[in-house]
């Protein structure tokens, strides 16, 4: 029998930023703007939900401000455990990325993975963190230290890769090594000098390692930041490349899209990219 899945993606606009609350009121503020999507995407039977990249705050990152430190929380922790309820009430998997707490000074880019019956899988930590003009993220993250996991859910084996990332094949690659399905990519780009990467890394790394990917962006531009506009463009990819549904590039959109995830043997048998692999051959190319 066919395995379909229906998936779906949420990129969202910013309700209140700093300066019209504080940081718990801004962050309520982006959960309830997700809520009637959540609950839209559970009635629709989606069986698998993704959310961007840090859902619940503005992307404080051009700045360098202390204070959104106080919006880092535990993972799991209140906003996974929240989430898991809208999980368990429709039978839907969810990826939840959040501004995590380890400890005093260990703060992490993470994605929470929530089975379909509301129990916490694991987490995923970003591991690249970018340190350039407009995207400060050194001072709020630490590099992830998870390495790249693999969650097998109700539905499908799910990775997840987050924003910055995606300019790396090696993570993607070990994602399918690892046996992911569909690899999720929840981000918070803006239009300008990567842009046109959106498109065509993503394609790559679902060609190259015969898998699905899903991607989020958000939209609209959050003051006071003006790092830019963040252009929206979500996507659902297929193992041949082929990018199979996607998003406007202004406004909050619930992407849905079904696909049979049969096609990874489909196009794994034809194109052997792990059979083939030669990795002895690699090893001696690179002095780290």
């Amino acid at each position: 029998m066919p395995r379909i899945i229906k998936s779906g993606l949420i990129q969202m606009s910013l309700p209140m930023t700093e300066g019209e609350g504080s940081i718990e009121e801004i962050k309520e503020a982006m959960v309830q703007k997700h809520i009637p999507l959540i609950e839209e995407a559970g009635r629709q039977g989606v069986q698998i939900l993704c959310l961007q990249e840090i859902f619940n705050t503005p992307y404080f990152c051009p700045g360098q401000d202390k204070a959104w430190y106080a919006s880092a929380e535990a993972v799991p922790g209140p906003t996974t455990e929240r989430m898991a309820e809208y999980a368990k009430k429709y039978n839907m998997v969810m990826i939840v990325p959040v501004y995590e707490r380890e400890s005093a000074g260990f703060l992490y880019n993470t994605a929470a993975v929530i089975d379909a019956d509301g129990t916490y899988l694991g987490k995923y930590r970003k591991n690249h963190i970018p340190h350039t003009t407009g995207f400060w993220e050194k001072f709020f993250f630490k590099p992830g230290n998870l390495g790249y996991p693999v969650f097998q859910t109700k539905y499908a084996k799910v990775g997840v890769y987050i924003c910055y990332d995606r300019h790396f094949p090696d993570g993607a690659r070990i994602l399918g090594l690892n046996g992911a399905e569909i690899v999720y990519n929840p981000s918070a780009t803006v239009a300008g000098l990567s842009q046109y990467l959106w498109k065509l890394e993503q394609p790559a790394h679902a060609a190259a390692n015969g898998y699905f990917m899903g991607c989020i962006n958000r939209v609209g531009e959050e003051k006071p930041w003006d790092l830019g506009r963040f252009y929206g463009t979500s996507y659902f990819v297929d193992p041949r490349g082929q990018i199979i549904a996607q998003a406007d590039e202004y406004k909050d959109e619930l992407l849905i899209a079904e696909f049979d995830l049969d096609m990874i043997d489909e196009v794994r048998n034809t194109w052997q990219f792990f059979r083939d692999r030669r990795p002895e051959t690699y090893e001696k190319l690179v002095e780290l």
